[in-house]
């Protein structure tokens, strides 16, 4: 067990593994006068990232050094508004956005807020999660969820903005030829939007024959399941099946052999969009990538996607529902925890609702 202390809510201090059953029942203090909403939590997806955390201590620059609630992909209902709150009420069900800018900088005012540097965002140092019974938050990043969507596709927004504004990125329209490197959780919300957007084909490739059976599930015309070859030979493999060349890539492992493959894959002139984090330092083909003008861009979470996934699962226009394949109750955040270290399954979910365990 990773000696790093986690919490599941302020004032309560443990580590995961010693978890005691009784859970204390809210992160943070709700001020009535501010513009926050208390919301009593229903759906909360584990991350890798809250994994890494967990067992890491850090990513990156960013270093637990006190004890950190985790949780960021979630949905809850209002319990109390506070007096500046005039677009939700008590029992409105909501999806949160887990960023929030803490002052209006030249970012924000262009839109960027996700670039901020003094952002809170959920579970990332210093900042707590909602990975609690009860949690307050910004009533501006929680949004209204329709009631044909449930408190877990809610949660799941948080991924799936993750695909649309790496896709946005990449330029995906319609027509588009998208080669997805990996087929963990993004890799799947980056085929859904993908072919959501426009895309006339998406190859998919990655390690786990199960996992690409996933992504053939969700909307993926071609999968490739990588074994011992070079990232050349991906590349080749992939022009192969779809016929050329793609004209964009969306790297989401991380992992620099991937990124090298994405590079020699995609299309002169088109564009590679790097999503998986990896090592700080990679060796790629730079030179390969600037003689065909191959534009490499980064993304760094997401800004202004809720409004357009909420209305993207409220038309039923994508689904994002096979994604959520095992469900724990808050008791046994321990269990959910080793599941998705395991790496079993797709998405993990913790129900916070102990009166309701539904989806």
């Amino acid at each position: 067990m990773c000696p790093y202390w986690l919490s599941l809510c302020s004032g309560a201090h443990v580590l995961l593994s010693q978890c005691p059953r009784r859970l204390i029942f809210i992160q943070g203090t709700f001020s009535p006068f501010l513009a926050e909403v208390l919301l009593r939590m229903h759906s909360v997806g584990i991350c890798g990232s809250d994994v890494h955390y967990w067992q890491h201590g850090r990513i990156g620059d960013f270093v637990v050094k006190d004890p950190m609630v985790l949780g960021h992909e979630a949905s809850g209902t209002v319990v109390k508004v506070g007096s500046g709150v005039t677009h939700l009420k008590p029992g409105d069900r909501v999806a949160i956005e887990p960023g929030v800018p803490r002052e209006m900088d030249e970012f924000c005012k262009s839109g960027r807020y996700n670039l901020s540097p003094t952002i809170f965002f959920c579970a990332t140092p210093p900042d707590d999660g909602n990975l609690c019974r009860y949690y307050k938050h910004s009533a501006s990043y929680c949004y209204k969820l329709p009631d044909n969507v449930t408190f877990e596709e809610g949660a799941l927004i948080e991924p799936l903005s993750v695909g649309i504004h790496a896709c946005k990125r990449a330029g995906v329209t319609l027509g588009s030829k998208v080669f997805v490197s990996g087929s963990g959780p993004i890799g799947l919300v980056n085929v859904i939007i993908a072919k959501m957007m426009g895309a006339a084909a998406v190859v998919v490739t990655d390690l786990s024959a199960s996992r690409l059976q996933k992504a053939k599930e969700v909307g993926a015309d071609f999968t490739i399941q990588v074994k011992n070859e070079t990232p050349q030979e991906v590349a080749s493999k992939v022009e192969s099946v779809l016929g050329c060349m793609p004209e964009i890539t969306v790297e989401c492992t991380g992992v620099q052999a991937c990124i090298q493959a994405g590079i020699y894959a995609t299309r002169s002139g088109g564009t590679l969009v790097l999503v998986g984090l990896g090592p700080e330092m990679v060796t790629v083909p730079i030179v390969n990538a600037a003689v065909r003008e191959v534009d490499i861009r980064g993304i760094f979470r997401y800004c202004n996607t809720w409004p357009v996934a909420i209305a993207l699962l409220a038309s039923k226009r994508i689904n994002v529902k096979p994604l959520v394949t095992h469900r724990f109750p808050l008791e046994k955040a321990l269990e959910a925890f080793e599941t998705t270290k395991r790496g079993e399954g797709v998405k993990v979910m913790l129900k916070c609702d102990p009166t309701d365990q539904n989806p």
